[in-house]
């Protein structure tokens, strides 16, 4: 049975790269909480996380401070190049 306290975070791009996993798993908490977990469980995402933007269940989430509830799916998108 899944811990019901996590969230489903899904890398791409060069943040996949710095984690190695395209979906993790982190306690769930704030924004800021989630990523800082991230980058204590892979120190590679640490150079990747400021250019990154998110999105929470599907809507761009900016506040560090939103609450991400036990079960929601955190997107984790670098900058993308190409055509």
């Amino acid at each position: 049975m899944p811990d019901a306290a996590v969230v489903d975070v899904h890398l791409f791009a060069a943040a996949r790269a710095a984690v190695g996993k395209s979906v993790v798993s982190v306690e769930a908490g704030t924004l800021g909480a989630v990523l800082d977990e991230l980058c204590t469980q892979y120190p590679a995402f640490v150079a990747v996380r400021p250019r990154c933007s998110f999105l929470l269940n599907e809507i761009s989430c900016t506040d560090l401070e939103t609450t991400i509830d036990a079960g929601s799916r955190l997107d984790v998108l670098p900058p993308f190049a190409g055509g």
